[in-house]
């Protein structure tokens, strides 16, 4: 499976998932690349959400599910410091405080801890393996669950990030750009 490409046309099971959710991360990187702090705290009316955010609300999506759900870890920076009982949207919020640079490194930092994390899952198994964390209902989801969650969330995010970046600068399009 190449990262760079997306899935393969008929893969396995963990290669097609991670190549589907591989090229959501690549589109949505895509589409919040090359901006200014300007760029990233732009909102999108009535919409409040901007990519500054959309950045950093999934850097925090990828360490939730994958270290802490998946491997069944304590989160690190900057995570751990937040006052979620105080502000449960806090990554949204305290975007705008940090630079385009900031932003991208700890996205891609938690990216980064997240192929690590199914990487050592897969080999010690497959995408049935369970996660360490249980939910509300008393289940703990698959790896295959986390993947599809994680594919969806980026799709939905993507999508929002799309409407923005047209509106900074008329950047669109769809799929995996060029290299």
């Amino acid at each position: 499976m190449d990262i760079l490409t997306g899935p393969p046309v008929a893969g396995t099971e963990a290669d097609t998932l991670v190549g589907a959710l591989e090229r959501n991360r690549r589109t949505f990187a895509w589409k919040c690349g090359g901006l200014d702090s300007a760029g990233l705290n732009k909102q999108h009316p009535p919409s409040t959400v901007t990519l500054g955010g959309l950045l950093k609300h999934l850097a925090l999506v990828e360490d939730e599910y994958f270290t802490r759900r998946l491997l069944g870890k304590e989160l690190g920076a900057p995570w751990d410091s937040a006052d979620w009982d105080a502000d449960p949207d806090w990554e949204w919020h305290s975007a705008a405080d940090d630079s385009p640079d900031e932003l991208m490194a700890l996205w891609e930092a938690s990216v980064e801890r997240s192929r690590a994390a199914v990487a050592e899952v897969l080999a010690n198994g497959g995408v049935d393996q369970l996660a360490q964390w249980t939910g509300r209902g008393g289940e703990s989801p698959s790896l295959r669950y986390i993947l599809v969650d994680l594919i969806e969330e980026y799709a939905r995010h993507t999508g929002h990030a799309d409407l923005i970046r047209e509106s900074i600068d008329g950047l669109t399009g769809e799929g995996i750009p060029e290299a």
